[in-house]
């Protein structure tokens, strides 16, 4: 939402409410970041700006991406670093902790993707690599290339995951995760704002620019089903909707922690409460039931 919907003011309230709250891992992308401040890159800008105003680097994980950036798009290893070059300096920061390829790149070999993210490791620009948006057979192909070419693997997955969309990541993708270590951190945890309960049906229009997407993807009997029972697991607990749904994905093996924006520092509040549930056995098979 930083340099989108949130202006720099916001973004830094958000941000505060967040450290004060004891969260460390910022996930942002070269991409994010529409309005003003030179559009597509504001995010870290942003997010730069509000670390050197802190001095707070040392207590933060910065994640970025690489590969979709309309002026640096793809994975080649020229563009890899470019990109990471560009990303640090709007960051402001000397390493990036968590550099992903924000999605697969059919056009350059895997084993240049792979050898370009390794060279950055071995110069300490990064901490580790990931990947976002892979498919189970490319994922599987880059850490076999890593391990033969005694390169840097992969060691996180960022896929689409949450509650209502379960397809991509269950199933291959999650057994290569599993099989091989990496931690998944799925983007979209709250399904664009659906899984927090303000979309009802026949209910009163949302003000939110994904709010037409939202409802054609999700305003349907089957998502309704799992927001119905995301309602009744949440008032059990007392909790926000938007709690049950992140805490749905803490309970998953392979999952290390989801990815979720805020708008406000009500809304970050509201999504915090997950790290202090632990749904039941049971809640969590309800759950799964609702939104397969």
């Amino acid at each position: 939402m930083f340099g989108w919907t949130l202006d720099e003011q916001a973004s830094f309230e958000v941000l505060d409410a967040y450290v004060e709250a004891g969260g460390n891992f910022i996930d942002t992308a070269d991409v994010y970041g529409r309005r003003g401040d030179g559009g597509s890159g504001s995010s870290e800008r942003i997010i730069g700006r509000w670390i050197a105003a802190r001095g707070n680097r040392e207590q933060l994980v910065i994640a970025t991406k690489v590969g979709m950036f309309s002026e640096h798009p793809g994975l080649s290893a020229d563009n890899i670093r470019a990109a990471a070059e560009a990303s640090l300096e709007r960051l402001g920061i000397a390493q990036i902790d968590l550099y992903y390829a924000h999605q697969d790149d059919p056009d350059t070999p895997l084993e240049e993707t792979v050898s370009a993210f390794d060279e950055l490791l071995r110069e300490q620009r990064i901490r580790h690599a990931a990947a976002s948006n892979y498919s189970a057979a490319r994922l599987r192909e880059a850490l076999a290339i890593a391990e033969r070419e005694g390169l840097s693997p992969y060691v996180a997955l960022q896929p689409h995951y949450n509650l209502v969309e379960r397809d991509e990541y269950e199933g291959e993708l999650e057994s290569v995760c599993e099989q091989h270590g990496l931690a998944c951190l799925p983007y979209f945890g709250l399904a664009r704002g659906f899984l927090t309960g303000k979309y009802r049906q026949g209910g009163e229009a949302v003000d939110s620019p994904r709010a037409g997407s939202v409802l054609d993807k999700y305003a349907n009997p089957r998502g309704f089903a799992a927001l119905d029972v995301l309602r009744d697991v949440a008032a059990e607990h007392g909790a926000p909707m938007a709690a049950v749904a992140l805490a749905w994905l803490l309970a998953k093996p392979t999952v290390l922690a989801p990815i979720a924006s805020a708008t406000s520092t009500a809304q970050l509040a509201e999504s915090m409460r997950a790290i202090e549930m632990t749904l039941t056995v049971e809640e969590v098979r309800r759950l799964d039931e609702a939104g397969a």
